[in-house]
């Protein structure tokens, strides 16, 4: 009883741990701080004209996933200390090369690499390690984490543009990188791993919750469940269209409603903020009226928000800032819910390798999303139809969430 008290203690000490983790490694989305001035940067150094460097945003993204997945391995080896320690020494050793970079080959190694490496074996086994320790709560649990993961977004671009404008944006990376490993190492030591079996002492609580699932999947079993399929395909429709605005926020602030450049930064941090805001709310929401049930209401958000922005013009300020604050939220609210929904479906003791397998429909969309805004945008000289898109791919999201709901009907999950 007594140790069992001890973790319902600690687990509240792991939580804030964790959440200074995430807030770090979601500094990969202060990319576009960095991007112009280090093309510039380049340039100067190359004598070679870089106007973009949207492919080591690119290539950060894509391969997370892969050290999620084997990350989830290691951290049900040797537990998360080790697992962050690794990831964090690879995130620092990045942002730190990036200040050293002569190359965009070079930075697609340091940042692209590196920096996408390091966040993919880190945010898994954080987030997935917080959420079995709130069995009681995974949506709180996993909307905080996430939350702060995304809150990042609006942190650390204002530090980054503080340190450019300061230094140079060499200096910025390398002082950023040395922060953030000190802070990662040292959280490290703080968070330990979740015990198997681990269980909220409730007297008054029935000896199963409706939210545990009837058992503990393997990847394997996990991957050969139909309904599996139908989460990883809602993933990629949910976090397709945030991606793909979060992206060009700015450029799509300055060409479509021909904001300053000041104004698209401001656009950038509403979205952001929403952003944020969603993955907190929805999270917390969906321990209350269930995370299907609150994936339903997310993903009626997000084809309101594409159908908004897809009717706005140019002048219509009010409804550009309601899109884009509606598409935030519930992108957010989507990738709030979904850690504790795949715990809650597939168990707690093997969610650090599911949520990494889980999270190829994210980096999927990461690529999809974008890409997609560019062909669309260069082919039209507007964004108007990739808002559509995004709209009917979240309509197709809805669909497979009632069509999982149908299916599984024994767990309130």
């Amino acid at each position: 009883m007594s140790e069992g008290m001890n973790l319902m203690k600690k687990r509240w000490l792991v939580l804030p741990a964790s959440c200074f983790v995430t807030l770090c490694i979601g500094s990969l989305y202060a990319w576009s701080v960095f991007a112009a001035p280090m093309a510039e940067y380049l340039s100067r150094i190359t004598g070679e004209e870089i106007k973009s460097l949207s492919i080591v945003f690119t290539v950060a993204n894509a391969v997370g996933p892969i050290t999620m997945i084997s990350g989830g391995f290691i951290n049900d080896k040797f537990g998360p200390k080790w697992t962050i320690l690794a990831g964090g020494i690879l995130f620092g050793a990045g942002m730190i090369g990036s200040g050293f970079a002569s190359s965009v080959a070079m930075l697609i190694v340091t940042y692209g690499l590196l920096v996408g490496l390091g966040v993919g074996m880190i945010y898994g086994t954080v987030v997935s390690n917080t959420v079995k320790f709130f069995p009681d709560k995974r949506g709180m649990a996993g909307g905080i984490i996430t939350a702060c993961y995304g809150g990042s977004s609006i942190l650390i671009p204002s530090i980054a543009n503080l340190l450019v404008r300061q230094y140079q944006v060499t200096s910025a990376f390398r002082i950023l990188g040395i922060v953030m490993l000190a802070i990662l190492c040292l959280s490290a030591f703080i968070i330990i791993p979740c015990p198997k079996d681990f269980r909220v002492e409730n007297p008054g609580a029935k000896a199963k919750t409706s939210d545990e699932p009837a058992r503990d999947c393997t990847y394997k079993e996990m991957l050969k469940e139909p309904l599996f399929y139908l989460m990883l395909i809602s993933m990629v429709c949910g976090a397709f269209g945030g991606l793909m605005i979060i992206s060009q926020a700015s450029q799509i602030g300055q060409k479509m409603m021909l904001f300053t450049a000041a104004e698209a930064a401001a656009a950038v941090s509403v979205l952001a903020f929403f952003n944020t805001a969603g993955r907190l709310v929805s999270g917390s929401i969906s321990d209350r009226i269930g995370k299907t049930n609150m994936l339903k209401i997310t993903f009626v958000g997000s084809v309101i928000g594409g159908i908004l922005l897809f009717t706005c013009r140019s002048g219509n300020i009010p409804l550009f800032y309601s899109g884009i604050a509606l598409v935030g939220f519930c992108f957010g609210g989507i990738m709030g819910i979904y850690p504790a929904f795949t715990a809650a479906m597939f168990g707690s003791k093997n969610n650090s390798v599911n949520y990494g397998i889980m999270f190829i429909g994210f980096a999927f969309a990461g690529f999809a999303g974008p890409m997609a805004m560019n062909t669309v945008y260069t082919s039209t000289d507007s964004y108007q139809m990739a808002f559509l898109i995004s709209a009917v791919l979240a309509a197709a999201g809805f669909v497979l969430i009632v069509l999982f709901d149908r299916k599984v009907r024994k767990y309130r999950i």
